[in-house]
Order: C-alpha cells, then structure tokens, then sequence
C-alpha cells in the first residue's frame, strides 16, 4: 500500500510538474529554479532534450546523497528519474494539442503554479525530484526555514543566470514564476515543516 500511495504521488507530481513546464514555460523561453531552471537553459541554448539534461545534473547531488543520507537519496531518485522521463515525453503533446494564446505573464504565473504544486504534492509525502530540492530539504531542516523558501533562493540564482544568457524578458518573467513555483510549495509543505519543527 505504502509503495503504491508513492508511486501515485510520484506519478502525479511528474504530471504538473511537466505540464507546467511544457505548456506554460517552454513556448515563452520562460525558466523554473534549480536543476530544472538549468537543465530549461541547456535546451534553450543547445536544444538538449531538459529531462535528460537534469538527469545529468543531478548525478553530483545524488551521490553527495549517497554518502551522506541514503534515506534522501532513495526517496529522491524515483522522484527525479521519473519526472524527467515525463517532462520529455510530454514535449511532444504541445503540437497535438491546439495553440493556447495567453500572454508571456500569465503563463509565467500558470507555469509557476502547476511546478510549484508537482514539487509541493511530492516533498509533502517525502519524495522529489531531487537536485536542488534535495539541497533544499537538507539545509531546511538544519536552519529549520521552510523548505519552499530554501527552493526560492535556488531558484533566484538560476533564473540571474538565464537572465544573463537568455534575454531580460525572460529574467523578470522567471522571477515571477519562481515566486509562484516558491508560494504554491510552502503551501503544499507548510504543516508539514510546522510538524517537523514542533518534533525537533
């Protein structure tokens, strides 16, 4: 029971996650935060598949984890391998679907709040997608900050960098969604992180 509730909520979170990302982010050049804002970067500059680009990002993280926790690391890799193997099968689906016409700032903001619940909805039953949400969880329960504020400030230094390489646009567009991603995971982790503190 307990490996199905995970491989449903693993499932689940890979869904938002990639159609935040495929739908709303992508058409505009827009960047989420962490491994996945970088991984948006290498297939906006190079056109790399980003699924298979954050996998491998994300192998120095994972065997950081490895060494480190392991219990971070198993409840992390289904999460990242999965949703990476989502985020690319989807791609393909937004030229099958019909054009959705919306401005740059409100698909930064529906990006932000399908990322942001994918991200939330798997961190609350204690799985991932690893990389920088990995980091966040670790350094959360040490200076005992919310684990989506963690998120935010990875975020903010990936979407500087993308800023710089990319286009302005796409800079203060990024911050907006990073700010939604941010919001819509405190609130999906909020008790969870009160629970957490209360037991420490």
């Amino acid at each position: 029971m307990y490996i199905f509730k995970k491989t449903c909520v693993i499932l689940v979170g890979s869904i938002l996650l990639s159609i935040g990302i495929n739908f709303f982010l992508v058409p505009f050049e827009l960047l989420d935060g962490g491994l996945i804002g970088m991984g948006l970067i290498i297939k906006y500059l190079t056109g790399m598949k980003p699924g298979l680009a954050i996998v491998f990002l994300s192998v120095p993280i994972f065997a950081l984890a490895w060494f480190h926790n392991k219990s971070y690391f198993y409840n992390s890799i289904h999460g990242m391998l999965f949703s990476s193997f989502v985020i690319d099968l989807l791609a393909p689906s937004r030229s099958i679907l019909p054009e959705i016409q919306i401005p740059p700032v409100f698909s930064s903001i529906l990006g932000g709040i399908f990322v942001g619940l994918g991200i939330g909805i798997m961190l609350r039953h204690e799985t991932s997608t690893g990389g920088t949400d990995l980091l966040a969880q670790f350094l959360s329960k040490i200076f005992k900050i919310n684990v989506g504020i963690m998120i935010f400030i990875f975020d903010a230094l990936v979407v500087c960098l993308g800023g710089l390489l990319i286009s302005k646009e796409t800079f203060f567009l990024s911050g907006l969604t990073i700010t939604v991603v941010g919001l819509f995971t405190s609130l999906c982790t909020w008790n969870m992180q009160r629970t957490n503190i209360k037991t420490s």
